[in-house]
C-alpha cells in the first residue's frame, strides 16, 4: 500500500517515489517467475487528478525459470512500464464495479495488482535459453545444443525386424 496523501487532492500536484519492494508469490507464470521475497525496484510518478491519482511508473525484477525446448534453467532481467488511474471514493460510479476499476482505500494505493498484470504480460509464454536453442533429442533425452553431432541409427520397422536378425545370423560367404 502506498500513501497518497502528500498530494493533498490538489489536481496537478505531483511527486516521485522510488522503492524497493519484496516481490509477491506467483508473480510470473509456470515456467518463468519473480522469486518470492526478491526486490522488485518501482520508479514512480504519482499525478493527483480531478477523478484520483494517476500512477506511472516502471518496475524492474529478476527472472528465474526453465527454458521450454531443453528445461535448462534461466536467470535474466524484467523491467516493465505501467499505468493506472485510481479513483477517489467519491467519483465511483455503479460502472466501475463491473469495470473493475482501481480504488484508492483512504488516500492508499495497492500496486499489487498492477505489478503482477504487467509483469505477466510481458513474459514471453514459453521462455528460451537462446532464441536457436535445439531442446532435447526426442528419443534419449540429451541436451541437443551441447551435442550439436548428436544421433541415432535409423530405427527398423518392425515388419522388417525379423529378417534383420536372419541376416546377422548368415555368415559370410566371401
Amino acid at each position: 500500500m502506498l500513501d497518497t496523501r502528500e498530494l493533498g487532492r490538489r489536481p496537478g500536484s505531483q511527486r516521485e517515489v522510488t522503492l524497493s519492494v519484496p516481490a509477491p508469490a506467483d508473480l510470473g507464470i509456470d515456467v518463468l517467475l519473480v522469486p518470492e521475497g526478491s526486490p522488485v525496484d518501482i520508479d514512480l510518478r504519482l499525478e493527483a487528478v480531478m477523478e484520483g491519482v494517476l500512477v506511472t511508473g516502471t518496475a524492474r525484477a529478476g527472472l528465474v525459470g526453465e527454458c521450454a525446448r531443453c528445461l535448462e534453467e534461466i536467470h535474466d532481467d524484467v523491467e516493465v512500464p505501467f499505468q493506472e488511474l485510481y479513483v477517489y471514493a467519491e467519483h465511483q460510479t455503479s460502472h466501475d464495479e463491473d469495470d473493475e476499476v482501481s480504488r484508492l482505500e483512504d488516500d492508499l494505493l495497492d500496486l499489487e495488482p498492477q505489478l503482477r498484470d504487467a509483469v505477466v504480460l510481458t513474459l514471453p509464454f514459453q521462455p528460451l535459453c537462446t532464441e536457436d536453442c535445439p531442446g532435447l533429442c526426442p528419443e534419449c533425452g540429451a541436451r541437443l545444443a551441447g551435442d550439436p553431432d548428436h544421433g541415432h541409427d535409423e530405427p527398423i520397422d518392425p515388419r522388417w525386424a525379423g529378417l534383420a536378425a536372419l541376416a546377422q545370423d548368415e555368415p559370410d560367404e566371401k
